[in-house]
């Protein structure tokens, strides 16, 4: 856990939105545990990943409103009052977001200016986290990639993921709306959705490597980095903590050095005590959208506000098995 992180939560009044989803409700469980007054905000759709399982044993410590971000009426009364903003909800599927831009571009970039509109007009001393994506950068041009890097999406989730990060510093700076925006990079860890890929490949790996199936990989020797979830978690309460973030966009990454996709999923049935993969090409439709190798440099957050990714990737591997050996009949 990061210094200081816990501090200064109790009472305080929280909302997420894609609260019942992967990271919002492992954001939940932590402002739970310190104290924070906590509003949960999820549609429920189903190829979105909101998951009641995903709050069990939480139930009487919390609120969870079932509403759509799209819906500002509904918004109104839920951001009143609020401290904390934690803007979780998205659409991530990026192929999803090349057969249905429609609907990508309604949650992932119209959704996110009412929900600011809401905000400057209901309560704009409310503090906003938006979780962006570091899919915007695209094919990156030098590795690692910081913040400095030019944003090129090669696809309609990224465009959409972009417009709304930048909606979120626009309203900081014109209308003193306090925001800072995190762009994540594969974030894994339990309660993710692992039923197809519409949310991260590895819990397809994970679902298939459980029900005793062999998994793809696709182009293994590519280079990714992965951020555990608590340390996500940690980020987002960081950033949400100090006015340092105010303003400011940072990127995540891991606690290690990127690592070969096929060295991943060795390591996952290692951990696993066995199981099997293939090697396979990257499929057509998805390769056009692929942005080859990728790793973050998140050196302006550590410096800035301190964070430090502390779950190294096989302890993390082992955590998340461990949770779907438990669970995985709730995520089908």
């Amino acid at each position: 856990m990061n210094v200081n992180v816990r501090s200064g939560w109790a009472g305080k009044k929280t909302i997420i939105t894609g609260g019942l989803g992967f990271i919002g409700s492992n954001l939940a469980r932590r402002l739970v545990d310190y104290g924070a007054e906590v509003t949960l905000v999820d549609s429920l759709v189903p190829e979105y990943g909101g998951n009641f399982f995903n709050i069990d044993g939480l139930v009487g410590s919390l609120r969870a409103n079932i509403s759509d971000v799209r819906d500002a009426f509904s918004l109104r009364h839920l951001v009143h009052g609020q401290d904390v903003l934690f803007n979780l909800a998205g659409q991530t599927s990026h192929m999803d977001s090349m057969s249905d831009p429609a609907t990508d571009l309604d949650i992932n970039c119209r959704a996110q200016l009412s929900i600011l509109e809401v905000c400057r007009e209901i309560n704009p001393g409310i503090r906003v986290i938006f979780a962006s994506t570091r899919q915007i950068y695209g094919k990156p041009d030098y590795l690692p990639v910081d913040e400095k890097h030019p944003l090129r999406p090669v696809d309609v989730n990224g465009i959409n993921k972009m417009a709304g990060e930048w909606y979120h510093i626009l309203y900081n700076n014109v209308y003193g709306i306090s925001a800072c925006v995190l762009r994540l990079t594969n974030t894994y860890g339990p309660r993710m959705r692992v039923k197809d890929a519409r949310q991260t490949f590895l819990g397809i790996w994970i679902k298939k490597l459980l029900q005793g199936e062999s998994f793809e990989v696709w182009e293994g020797s590519q280079l990714r980095d992965f951020t555990y979830v608590d340390d996500c978690v940690d980020a987002l309460l960081l950033a949400a903590s100090s006015d340092l973030a105010k303003g400011r966009i940072f990127n995540l990454g891991g606690a290690e050095a990127p690592i070969r996709l096929d060295d991943l999923a060795a390591l996952l049935v290692e951990g696993n005590g066995g199981g099997v993969f293939q090697r396979m090409e990257f499929p057509a439709e998805r390769r056009k959208i692929d942005i080859g190798d990728y790793y973050s440099d998140s050196s302006l957050i550590r410096s800035a506000l301190g964070w430090k990714p502390q779950v190294g990737l096989r302890e993390g591997l082992e955590r998340t098995l461990a949770f779907y050996k438990d669970n995985l009949t709730h995520y089908l």
